[in-house]
């Protein structure tokens, strides 16, 4: 029985990739601090659905602390590592600086320690479409440039996929980075737009729209990003797959970057629509600028996942948000 290390397995993707690992009789290593960032009674419901299947490992450490994430690698020795575990938010980035440092940064290097040290089998660690910052290029690809983050959150996740690369051309180290765009369902995240707006909605009060709804999410199912995750795992990254041009030294590296999104954006008005359809009640939207750190566009283009691991999201959004509200209705007795 292969041992998998899920880093954030409190959290809405981590839970889900525990769940389906579990479902594969997988033994699964939890890690998660459990911070106050949102709820943490969500986090704990979700972690209590972990515990009690038999083959479920949990330890509440902070990615910060270097001796305890060190002693835990060498203690459970985990074949492969899905690093999911990290400050979220591009808005809490521009009032707690600190906090993505210490999560995003340091916490990250003593996970690549980590996975140096015990010579792990692969490595699938989170970025994210925030890493397009700035760009127009639309539907955003792999190869564009990525040199414009416009909030922490983003420079944080580009720098990850700097130092995994780095790590995995010395030591040799199979390093997937998966850069996620805007994923939602069932045991969500209550910070993202869905899920505060539908909290909202419930109780009559407005929601804020930005940028007077104008901007488009590629908004992907769980179950969808469940379902790639799986099969990248079973395809580590050869030296033979990867040839990153850097000045005019060519550096092979056991290393890949995908994007995994929906390759659907949606106008977050028509997004709102689809979400009152859902509820059966018509939102009192509040139009708004713009906010400092937010994207005008995300839109994914998935052509090297689908090439490579067959990847194709298959949840529509008019599905995807009604198991949402069923689960949100069910889960807080609304």
């Amino acid at each position: 029985m292969r041992k998998i290390l899920v880093t954030g397995a409190a959290g809405f993707i981590g839970f889900h990739i525990c769940q389906e690992l579990l479902a594969r009789d997988e033994a699964v290593i939890g890690l998660d601090n459990l911070n106050d960032y949102y709820d943490v009674g969500l986090k704990q419901a979700r972690l209590d659905r972990l515990t009690i299947q038999k083959n479920f490992q949990f330890f509440r450490v902070d990615l910060a602390e270097r001796t305890e994430i060190a002693n835990l690698f060498s203690s459970c020795k985990p074949d492969l590592v899905i690093h999911l575990a990290a400050q979220a938010g591009v808005r809490h980035s521009l009032t707690h600086p600190h906090a993505y440092i210490d999560s995003n940064l340091v916490g990250f290097a003593n996970i690549l320690e980590g996975c140096r040290s015990i010579e792990v089998k692969h490595l699938i660690f989170a970025s994210s479409s925030s890493v397009y910052g700035a760009n127009t290029k639309i539907p955003f690809a792999v190869g564009d440039f990525v040199d414009h983050p416009v909030s922490l959150y983003a420079a944080t996740k580009k720098a990850n996929e700097l130092m995994a690369f780095t790590y995995s051309h010395l030591y040799a180290l199979p390093a997937t980075g998966l850069r996620f765009f805007t994923v939602y369902g069932p045991w969500g995240r209550p910070d993202m737009a869905y899920f505060s707006f539908t909290r909202s909605i419930l109780r009559g009060e407005p929601i804020k729209v930005f940028n007077y709804g104008k901007m488009r999410r590629d908004f992907t199912y769980i179950r969808d990003i469940v379902a790639g995750i799986v099969k990248i795992l079973e395809k580590p990254p050869s030296y033979a797959g990867t040839d990153m041009k850097l000045g005019s030294e060519s550096t092979i590296a056991p290393y890949k970057i995908y994007n995994i999104g929906n390759n659907q954006p949606i106008e977050l008005l028509a997004f709102i629509e689809v979400l009152e359809n859902c509820l059966g009640i018509e939102a009192n939207k509040k139009l708004l600028p713009i906010q400092p750190g937010d994207m005008l566009e995300t839109y994914a283009d998935i052509s090297e996942l689908s090439h490579d691991i067959g990847f194709r999201p298959s949840t529509s959004i008019e599905s995807g948000l009604r198991y949402f509200v069923d689960w949100y209705r069910s889960y807080y007795g609304v």
